[in-house]
C-alpha cells in the first residue's frame, strides 16, 4: 500500500469544483509508461447529460477528476458550534480505454484521496488530515454494496462515505483525536448547477464539469475531540463533480462561497481568479428558493468584495476571508465574515483555505441572516493537475 497522511494540526503548530489537484503530485508514481497511454482520452464535461439518482451519486470513472465534498455547520445541545469538511477525491491515471488486458494488483485505474477537518468555534482550533492511497489490496476503493442494502460510495481504510438505503448519506473518519460520525438527510431536491448541470471554468469545449449538490442536507451525530464525544445537529452542504479539463492556462484559483439562509433559500456563488488579477467572465452561482427551485446566475449577476485578510504563518499566503456579497437581482447584500481566522489546511503540494462562515445583510430590504462554508485556492502556491496543459 502507498499511503500518505498529514496529521491533525492544530494551526499554531502547522508548519476542493474542488481539490484533487493535489493527486496529480502523486499520479506519475502509478502511471504506465507508453506512447499508447499518451494517446487516450478521458471523457469531457459537455451539453447532454442526463442526471439520475441514486445513479449519480456513484463514481464516473471514464472522467479524470472527481470528488464528493461535504461541509458543514454543527452545533450541541447548548449551541457549541462546530465546522467540519470530508471530501473524498478521485483521480484517473489510466485512461478507458488503456485500462484491461492485467491483473496485477499494482496497475490501478485512480489514485484515492481524502481531506478531513474539523473547526472548533469556541476554542478557535481547527484540525485538518489527509490520506491518499492506490487501493490495491481493498483497503481504497469506491462504489462496493454493503451488507445493509447501502453502497460504500468512497473509503480510505477506516474514513468512509455510504450511501444510506434511505437516499441519505452516512460519514466516518477519525484521525489523531478527532473523529466525524453523520448521518444526513436530504432535506430539498438536488441542485444542477450551470446550464443543465454543466458548469462552465473556462473558455472553451469541455472546460467545464458536471456539477449538482445538496444544498441542506439534516445532519446528525457526533464529533470527538481528544476523547471528549459531543452529540452534534445541524445542516451540511454536499456538491458532487467529475470532468476531466477544467482549467485553463492563466486562472490562479478560486473563491468559492456556500451559503444556508434562514428562511430556507441558498446561494452557491463562485469567480474563477486569472493570473493578470482579474476574473475570468466564466465565474457562476446558483440561488435556490425555499421550495427548491434555481435561477441561475452569470458572473454579471453578482459583485464579490473582500473586505477583510488573513495572512498564514505557515505558508504566506494572504487570504480574504471577509466579504461582501451582492446579487442586485435579488435584492441581496450581506457580509461574509468567519468566527475562526486560521482554517488554512497546509497539505503537499498545496495549501488552501476551507472554513465555516456566517452571513447577515438584508434581501429586498428585510434582515437576513445564515451560515455556510468558504473555499479560497491559490493564495498560496499555484495549483496543479486540473487543466491539460499543467
Amino acid at each position: 500500500m502507498f499511503d500518505v497522511r498529514a496529521s491533525m494540526s492544530d494551526p499554531r503548530r502547522a508548519c476542493r469544483f474542488r481539490l484533487g489537484a493535489a493527486l496529480l503530485l502523486f499520479a506519475g508514481l502509478l502511471l504506465p509508461t507508453g506512447k499508447a497511454l499518451a494517446d487516450e482520452v478521458w471523457r469531457a464535461a459537455l451539453p447532454g447529460w442526463r442526471y439520475e439518482f441514486p445513479r449519480d451519486h456513484r463514481p464516473h470513472p471514464e472522467f479524470k477528476t472527481e470528488w464528493w465534498y461535504f461541509t458543514g455547520n454543527l452545533q450541541d445541545a447548548r449551541g457549541r458550534r462546530f465546522g467540519y469538511q470530508l471530501t473524498f477525491f478521485r483521480q484517473g491515471v489510466r485512461p478507458p480505454a488503456a485500462r484491461g488486458g492485467t491483473t496485477s494488483r499494482f496497475i490501478v485505474d485512480d489514485l484515492k484521496f481524502a481531506h478531513l477537518a474539523v473547526t472548533d468555534v469556541r476554542a478557535e482550533k481547527f484540525r485538518y488530515a489527509q490520506k491518499l492511497s492506490r487501493g490495491a489490496f481493498g483497503e481504497a476503493g469506491f462504489d462496493a454494496p454493503q451488507d445493509d442494502g447501502g453502497t460504500r460510495l468512497a473509503w480510505i481504510e477506516d474514513w468512509e462515505l455510504g450511501l444510506a438505503p434511505d437516499g441519505g448519506f452516512v460519514l466516518r473518519a477519525a484521525q489523531d483525536g478527532v473523529r466525524l460520525e453523520l448521518t444526513l438527510s436530504t432535506g430539498k431536491p438536488w441542485v444542477l448547477h450551470g446550464e443543465a448541470g454543466v458548469s462552465q471554468k473556462a473558455e472553451g469545449e469541455g472546460r467545464a464539469s458536471h456539477y449538482y449538490s445538496g444544498t441542506r442536507l439534516v445532519s446528525q451525530g457526533a464529533v470527538t475531540l481528544d476523547g471528549a464525544r459531543t452529540e452534534v445537529t445541524g445542516e451540511s452542504w454536499f456538491d458532487h463533480e467529475w470532468a476531466s479539463n477544467q482549467l485553463a492556462p492563466g486562472q490562479a484559483g478560486w473563491d468559492w462561497f456556500s451559503l444556508q439562509f434562514a428562511d430556507g433559500t441558498e446561494l452557491m456563488l463562485y469567480q474563477m481568479r486569472t493570473t493578470a488579477g482579474g476574473v475570468d467572465p466564466y465565474s457562476s452561482g446558483t440561488f435556490i428558493a425555499a421550495d427548491g427551485t434555481t435561477r441561475h446566475l452569470r458572473r454579471e449577476d453578482y459583485q464579490l468584495t473582500p473586505n477583510d485578510s488573513w495572512t498564514s504563518r505557515a505558508t504566506g499566503g494572504k487570504y480574504p476571508i471577509g466579504w461582501s456579497v451582492t446579487v442586485p437581482s435579488l435584492g441581496l447584500e450581506v457580509k461574509v465574515r468567519t468566527p475562526v481566522r486560521e482554517q488554512e489546511l497546509v497539505l503537499q503540494p498545496i495549501a488552501y483555505w476551507e472554513g465555516l462562515i456566517d452571513v447577515a445583510g438584508t434581501r429586498g430590504g428585510v434582515p437576513v441572516r445564515g451560515h455556510g462554508y468558504l473555499e479560497l485556492t491559490g493564495y498560496a502556491g499555484a495549483l496543479v493537475g486540473l487543466s491539460s496543459e499543467r
